[in-house]
């Protein structure tokens, strides 16, 4: 088990002359404590497996370091770095039982029998697997066999971080909620570094204690599911996170007050000091717009449909030329193609070329 430290660290495929906007990892600094459960959550291209691949060393940084409790593993192999890997596709010998796959990690470190046995059981009663311990691996289904991929990375007590890259992409989606909740259990139990690779939001944020948002080969987020939802530090995070996203709207801010499609929306914080030039958008996450009757001094926006998604209903609009969703209260039903647009100004937040500004109270 290890912290982890990434110092400056950048990957280029190109070479490390390549300009620096082609490098598929960007410089990134930040520090994963021990024991702690991190996921990389972005679109597919945004960098967030060979930022994984840097950290087990299947791919050797163009530049930076990488510390595991202080010392630079950036040019050390994979056996070296003590990293365990668990991949999209299980890896597992089918031939062989259960028991033995999940021992054979610790069978090619000379562990003793007894230790192996107990550490095996172990792993096993944690992953619903001790009534398969002595059935061959081919003859189970593909959620079982990940199952055995998960333990074999897991049975190791040694490792510095257990590494998942998107482990339940060939999984059934109604055994993935499953699968995300053993692997939670199973990070509370061990006490191991993990970290998880994901595009997929849900696993993301029910998996971690602390999410780094990627895009376009950059972190432009690292918190808490909360801070994420609450506060995106970058209107990519606002519109990746969240069901449906963040409404970003180009608007004029001023004060205490936004306008947009020449409406005044009144503002929780004072934004006096903007850059001049900077791209400045309001950014306002559905749950917190209410659609209402039209009014005089509500903002105004076109009605295109209404999604019922069970636990809420968010109409679908259009604003100008600007898409945006809004809570349709319960009881509520609109009449005519028109509503008005409520606000709580404590949830509207203002971005500057697509950075949060955090204003003055």
């Amino acid at each position: 088990m290890a912290r982890i430290d990434l110092v400056d660290l950048a990957h280029s495929y190109g070479g490390n002359d390549a300009p620096p906007e082609s490098f598929a990892l960007k410089p990134v600094s930040m520090t994963w404590r021990q024991g702690g459960a991190y996921a990389l959550l972005g679109p597919s291209g945004c960098g967030k497996t060979t930022l994984l691949n840097l950290i087990s060393g299947i791919v050797t940084p163009s530049r930076g370091k990488i510390l595991f409790d202080g010392t630079d593993v950036a040019k050390l192999s994979t056996r070296e770095r003590n990293i365990a890997q668990v991949f999209q596709f299980p890896v597992i010998y089918d031939t062989m039982t259960v028991r033995e796959n999940l021992a054979f990690p610790l069978k090619n470190r000379g562990v003793p029998r007894n230790e192996i046995n107990a550490r095996v059981t172990e792993i096993a009663k944690l992953l619903d697997l001790l009534p398969y311990l002595d059935r061959k691996a081919t003859r189970l289904t593909a959620d079982a066999k990940q199952k055995i991929s998960l333990g074999r990375g897991l049975v190791r007590s040694d490792v510095a971080a257990v590494l998942f890259d998107e482990p339940l992409t060939v999984i059934d989606p109604h055994l993935k909620w499953e699968l995300r909740s053993k692997l939670k259990a199973l990070h509370r139990a061990l006490d191991l570094t993990m970290i998880y690779v994901t595009h997929d939001q849900t696993e993301a944020l029910t998996f971690a204690d602390t999410v780094v948002v990627m895009h376009d080969g950059r972190v432009v987020q690292s918190g808490t599911p909360e801070e994420l939802f609450e506060r995106p530090a970058h209107t990519f995070v606002g519109y990746f996170i969240g069901s449906p996203g963040m409404n970003i709207v180009p608007a004029e801010v001023k004060g205490r007050e936004a306008r947009i499609e020449g409406h005044t929306i009144r503002l929780d914080r004072s934004y006096d000091d903007l850059p001049a030039g900077a791209r400045i958008e309001v950014g306002v996450r559905p749950e917190f717009v209410n659609v209402a009757k039209p009014a005089p001094d509500l903002l105004s926006a076109r009605i295109e449909r209404i999604d019922d998604l069970g636990r809420a209903r968010f109409a679908r609009l259009q604003i100008g030329a600007v898409k945006f969703a809004a809570r349709v209260p319960h009881g509520f039903s609109p009449c005519g193609e028109h509503v008005g647009l409520i606000f709580d100004p404590a949830r509207v937040h203002i971005y500057a070329d697509s950075r949060l500004v955090e204003g003055k109270p």
